[in-house]
């Protein structure tokens, strides 16, 4: 049994090492085909260090940096084949394809860089952030009330661009000598300003209700997933339903940990597939596009377990509900909007249309959410977003000037430590 481990085991290896390697082809080709990068030209890094099984936390952000590209120029530094590959296929942001330290310090040098953006804690960030007289900034990759929003790695950045009060109260309450006037800025949530995309069903009179449920998760605290719990059961009922039409838009990673996780998403998808046989009219939708907004915005309900969803759909200030975990090891943070939310559980899954009905009739729970709204994004009204975070890159490009003008005649290059790499993927 030792040896076949051990021979599974460099099958996988040499397996991955290919599809690594054919992935770096492809993307210096791809690349090669384009006009190359204008020295001097870019003035805002996204550093993305991720393959392509975490793109969704860049597509969100695409929008909003194409809107950003119009007053400072903007390049993605992506460390990852896949993740490379995936940006220049869906013609993401410009793309610099910097897989080694060796790589990252030779495309830094040619540019002007002044404010660079992270979108997730990739431990790789740090190879970056050896790089002085620039702004590293984190902006993360949703509004969440999870564990992962209060990390003590928000230290390691000098600012976080956040949503709005509700983060900096979150912050506040759990990072010890974080200054968090200093360091945080409040943007709200530009990507609602670019929540579009066409339908992929006719629109009719069928009240559509969005399932969108996180992965299982990789650790007790964060076992957020609710495919098993909630899903079938939820899934089973609205697909019965004459007058109702279901959208699920489960998370790209569902399965990888547990397989009776994925196993349960695939039979989701299964009854999805036989509702429309039987019934075309139904148009039921299994959505597994790079786009994020169009969903948010046409449902009349959404159902969203713990995750970035939930404030994903909050910005557009119609009803949710939001699955309460079945695992009771898992971390709620009921200091916020989930103290206050309208929760479904997981043994109330399968009456989720009379749950439907309620919360959208419901002015009380109307109104407290039109407060949370507030609360944790500001002003939603259209552009008010966008031109926050127009406002925090031109202060930061300010704060830049003032930085450069202060040391004029002693700046030094950043020091070449020779920490090279040779692994092209991770």
């Amino acid at each position: 049994m030792g040896a076949l481990s051990d021979a599974n085991k460099a099958y996988r290896l040499l397996k991955r090492a290919l599809a690594s390697r054919k992935a770096v082809q492809k993307v210096r080709r791809r690349l090669a085909e384009g006009d190359p990068h204008p020295a001097g030209r870019y003035q805002v890094a996204v550093y993305f260090a991720d393959g392509d099984v975490n793109m969704y936390q860049m597509r969100q952000w695409y929008r909003p940096l194409q809107e950003l590209s119009k007053h400072w120029p903007v390049v993605v530094l992506a460390r990852a084949a896949t993740g490379a590959a995936k940006l220049v296929d869906e013609d993401g942001p410009p793309v610099a394809f910097v897989p080694t330290v060796r790589d990252l310090e030779r495309f830094v040098a040619t540019q002007d860089i002044r404010v660079v953006l992270y979108v997730n804690q990739n431990t790789r960030n740090f190879q970056m952030f050896r790089y002085g007289r620039r702004w590293h900034v984190f902006i993360n990759h949703g509004e969440s009330d999870k564990m992962y929003m209060t990390t003590n790695q928000y230290k390691a950045y000098d600012y976080a661009l956040v949503a709005g009060q509700a983060a900096r109260d979150r912050l506040a309450r759990t990072l010890w000598g974080y200054d968090i006037d200093r360091r945080t800025i409040e943007i709200g949530r530009p990507q609602a300003d670019h929540y579009s995309g066409a339908l992929p069903y006719t629109a009719d009179d069928r009240t559509v209700v969005l399932y969108a449920p996180t992965w299982e998760g990789d650790r007790p605290s964060a076992h957020y997933g609710s495919i098993v719990s909630h899903g079938e059961a939820l899934a089973t009922a609205v697909l019965a339903s004459g007058t109702h039409r279901l959208i699920y838009r489960p998370h790209p990673r569902s399965g990888v940990v547990d397989p009776e996780y994925g196993a349960a998403n695939r039979r989701i998808l299964a009854a999805i597939a036989s509702a429309n046989s039987a019934n075309p009219g139904a148009q039921h939708v299994f959505d597994d596009g790079p786009e994020l907004g169009w969903q948010l915005a046409a449902a009349d309900v959404a159902v969203v377990d713990i995750s970035a969803m939930v404030y994903d759909r909050l910005a557009v200030g119609k009803p949710l509900m939001v699955t309460r975990p079945a695992d009771d090891r898992a971390e709620v943070d009921t200091s916020g909007y989930l103290s206050d939310c309208e929760w479904l559980d997981a043994g109330t899954a399968s009456e989720i249309l009379a749950h439907v009905a309620r919360v959208r009739a419901d002015d009380a729970a109307i109104a407290r959410l039109r407060m949370w709204v507030q609360h944790y994004f500001g002003d939603t009204a259209p552009g008010v977003a966008t031109e926050k975070f127009h406002a925090a890159i031109g202060r930061l490009m300010e704060e830049w000037d003032e930085w450069r003008t202060r040391e004029m005649g002693a700046v030094r290059a950043d020091e070449d430590d020779d920490d090279d790499e040779v692994d092209e993927e991770i």
